[in-house]
């Protein structure tokens, strides 16, 4: 089997409230979408999507995906899609680093794998368990207020994870963690996520001054050495997500201690073969994972929950998934979708789920 054409789509999806990310300081109304169908002379299909959360959050955007395929498009042509390593190696060689360029590639090439053998990806992947997953909500609000308005909503879509974005204001910070607690349910998960929006003295006053609460925070500070250099200065548990990019960067983390908690975002760590590599050092050193599409339709969230499926489930606290928060959909209902805030696995061979390619309009670029 051989891939034979790659064509690439461009989709604007505009959300459905204007999000705020670390106590306003940036702004998302519109998320720009590549879709990438790779064709195969067996007949096979195979859709990816990479959708970066804006171009101000990390260093990925819309343009920069495409051109990013563009250049690795003729390396691609002409490999086997079930031989992902190949694949991957191929990418890689070609343009060393965009790793946010190559996961749709990487996604549509196990969506044809798992075609090939008839088996969801999970499976595949050599996990697939069949526990839905809670779904964690992305709660961007500016004031205390809004805070709870939002959990309300997503509470009334059957959401018990919460993901609650501070940062920035440490007064600020400190009353609205402890407004969250203090209308917290019974088996809700909250993560406290910074997205890097404090300064290390920020983050110990926070830290230091939330203890009694025993939350969880993500990405606190801008760097792994900010991380580092407060390790023995504070007790909660940490998430990091922002700062996991490569094997590097997982390897470290887990030999120094820095947090107990892996945040893999899909489409910034390269897609499913690198983020495998990822979930193993986790498990191998007792670290828990949530597992995040970085935003995007069905179709990322099928690939985040696929991963999470090879996860055991005492392991996997959540999966982010952007569906809720768009005002369009791209499959017509299919795939994945919230039943009582849960995700569960598909049953379909591959992603389990396609786009209506009507939906889509003509392909921006095709490349055989």
């Amino acid at each position: 089997m051989k891939i034979t054409e790659i064509s690439v789509y461009q989709i604007n999806l505009p959300l459905e409230h204007p999000y705020w990310l670390s106590g306003g300081r940036l702004k998302f109304e519109v998320l720009d979408a590549t879709l990438v169908r790779i064709v195969t002379d067996a007949g096979l299909i195979g859709w990816g999507e990479g959708t970066p959360w804006g171009h101000t959050y990390v260093p990925a955007h819309g343009p920069g995906l495409r051109a990013g395929i563009a250049t690795m498009a003729p390396f691609i042509l002409g490999h086997d899609p079930r031989r992902v390593l190949d694949v991957e190696r191929a990418m890689d060689l070609a343009l060393p680093g965009h790793l946010y360029a190559k996961s749709p590639i990487d996604m549509a090439c196990w969506d044809i794998a798992g075609q090939a053998a008839g088996l969801p990806i999970a499976d595949l992947m050599g996990g697939g368990s069949r526990t839905p997953r809670p779904i964690a909500s992305s709660v961007g609000a500016k004031t205390a207020a809004e805070t709870r308005t939002v959990i309300e909503r997503y509470r009334a879509r059957g959401y018990l994870a919460h993901s609650v974005k501070i940062g920035g204001d440490v007064d600020r910070d400190i009353a609205r963690i402890r407004d969250v607690e203090s209308i917290r349910l019974e088996g809700e998960i909250v993560l406290y996520d910074v997205n890097r929006g404090w300064t290390r003295q920020q983050a110990l006053r926070v830290m230091s001054a939330t203890r009694d609460l025993n939350v969880m925070f993500e990405q606190p500070c801008e760097t792994l050495d900010d991380i580092a250099a407060l390790r023995g200065k504070h007790s909660a548990a940490v998430s990091v997500d922002e700062t996991l990019n490569t094997l590097q960067d997982a390897a470290r983390i887990a030999r120094d201690g820095l947090a107990e908690v892996f945040g893999i975002k899909l489409n910034r760590v390269g897609g499913l073969t690198k983020a495998a590599r990822m979930r193993d050092i986790a498990l191998a050193h007792g670290i828990d994972m949530f597992v995040m599409a970085t935003g995007g339709s069905v179709l990322a969230d099928a690939e985040a929950l696929h991963l999470a499926a090879t996860i055991p489930d005492a392991n996997c606290h959540a999966v982010w998934a952007c569906q809720d928060m768009l005002t369009v959909d791209i499959a017509g209902g299919r795939g994945p979708r919230n039943v009582d805030g849960h995700l569960s696995l598909p049953a379909d061979p591959g992603l389990g789920v396609h786009p209506d390619e009507d939906a889509l309009g003509p392909p921006v670029a095709v490349y055989t």
